[in-house]
């Protein structure tokens, strides 16, 4: 299934995607695509509610209409770092043994075509296109990867947007970079494992002004989503609704020689392959 939220700020309705731009309002079903939603959820009731008002023609069309995040605010962001051998080699720096682990504030969730603000002061606001892992039950101390997929509600496309300065100049504390307002669009939708096939074989790209600055494939991934939960699992309890983001692949602004960064006025587009598309506006 594909689970989105619609409506301006903080007012936002659940809903599953049906497809060409229709879905189906289930906020009388569920207050809210959250933590306690998803530890409880039983897919196959919800895909029998859903394909029954879609049979009765209680279907509504998006259109014009915001999207937000398609999970409300999370108990946490985590965020991986380097988890690209080629883009941790476009940064000069070593392929990890284990997972780099960082946080990102909760209240940088926006949702997917929300604009994204330069912070007060930057100078090096970078893009970064990823595959977002959303928990659908409390983990700690997982043993298997088996174990830990169990524990995967479903999957998100995110911007991973960062402030280089912030986060590699003021300090060497990445989340200071990783923290400012606006700074992780998440969505279109939830998307449940069922529907995304092979996690480890999905396209994902991003585009400046339609200049195509990334195109890789989850392939070439260090260590696996499932891999990822598992190992956190093991520093940190998880809880339902918590988002983490897997990391990008090359081509990140920081990369170029000479570095291109966002200043205002640019138009980001992104996709991950079965998970949806992105548009931000950047806004000085």
């Amino acid at each position: 299934m594909r689970f989105i939220r619609v409506g301006e700020p903080g007012r936002e309705r659940p809903g599953v995607d049906v497809g060409s731009g229709r879905f189906v309002d289930i906020s009388d079903l569920v207050p809210e695509i959250d933590g306690a939603f998803l530890a409880s959820v039983a897919i196959p009731e919800i895909e029998a509610l859903v394909a029954e008002r879609v049979a009765a023609g209680s279907v509504e069309t998006l259109g014009d209409r915001r999207l937000g995040a398609p999970i409300a605010r999370p108990h946490q962001i985590l965020c991986i770092g380097l988890n690209y051998r080629d883009h941790a080699e476009e940064t000069g720096q070593a392929v990890p043994d284990e997972p780099i682990l960082f946080t990102k504030a909760p209240n940088t969730l926006v949702g997917p075509n929300d604009d994204v603000q330069i912070p007060r002061n930057s100078t090096k606001t970078d893009w970064e296109v990823e595959l977002g892992v959303v928990i659908g039950r409390r983990a700690s101390y997982l043993e298997t990867d088996e174990e830990a997929e169990a524990c995967i509600a479903g999957y998100v496309l995110v911007n991973d947007v960062s402030e280089r300065e912030f986060q590699i100049e003021r300090g060497g504390q990445w989340s200071k970079g990783k923290s400012c307002p606006t700074f992780n669009p998440a969505g279109p939708f939830l998307v449940t494992p069922d529907e995304v096939g092979d996690v480890l074989d999905l396209g994902l790209w991003l585009d400046v002004d339609g200049v195509r600055k990334q195109d890789s494939s989850t392939s070439q991934m260090v260590f696996s989503p499932a891999f990822i939960v598992r190992y956190l699992s093991w520093f940190l309890t998880l809880e339902p609704g918590d988002l983490i983001n897997t990391g990008t692949p090359p081509g990140v602004g920081m990369g170029f020689s000479p570095q291109q960064f966002l200043h205002g006025g640019e138009e980001v587009r992104l996709g991950i392959t079965g998970l949806g598309e992105q548009r931000q506006r950047v806004l000085a």
